[in-house]
């Protein structure tokens, strides 16, 4: 399954790992939301890169303890129509801060790709090679928004204001 991440197609560094397989000495790993919460405090501690699949019907609240140890989170889009994923994303970057790999996983539409990178996420996991050069392209198309969003950007009415007031300063 192709990778996107900040734009670009890329191997995911990740092995998806089912709950009943054994946990490799080394090398970054996804565990499911059930595995990861029965062996937080090992998974967490490993010297390598760990990040959780959290459905999207589990609060995010209960990763707050781990996300400074946690190296991503792949968040569940279950079906194009179930949003919930964009509420827990901005969730996790706005409020729990959360700054490590943000990947959408599931049924990520073409349509989604800007609305996903608004609210935070800078890796999706596509169904085909296709999509993944289209998101790439969706990726660089937009430079400004009129929405305050998860993604740390300016908006374009902040970015006037400070215009004008350097403009009004070296006046």
């Amino acid at each position: 399954m192709p990778l996107v991440n900040k734009g670009q197609i890329v191997s995911d560094g990740f092995v998806h790992l089912a709950d009943d397989a054994k946990l490799p000495s080394d090398g970054a790993v996804l565990v499911s939301a059930t595995r990861f919460l029965a062996n937080a405090e090992s998974l967490s501690a490993r010297n390598s890169p760990v990040g959780v699949i959290w459905p999207n019907n589990r609060s995010v609240d209960e990763l707050a303890p781990w996300l400074d140890r946690l190296a991503a989170v792949a968040l569940v889009f279950p079906t194009f129509r179930d949003g919930r994923a964009h509420s827990q994303a901005r969730l996790l970057r706005e409020r729990h801060h959360y700054r490590g790999e943000l990947r959408a996983t599931g049924q990520v539409l073409r349509d989604q790709f800007t609305f996903l990178l608004r609210n935070g996420f800078d890796s999706f996991e596509v169904k085909k090679d296709s999509d993944a050069h289209a998101f790439a392209e969706a990726t660089q198309r937009y430079t400004e928004f009129y929405q305050p969003t998860g993604d740390g950007r300016q908006t374009a009415l902040e970015r006037r204001l400070r215009q004008r007031h350097s403009e009004s300063a070296n006046s």
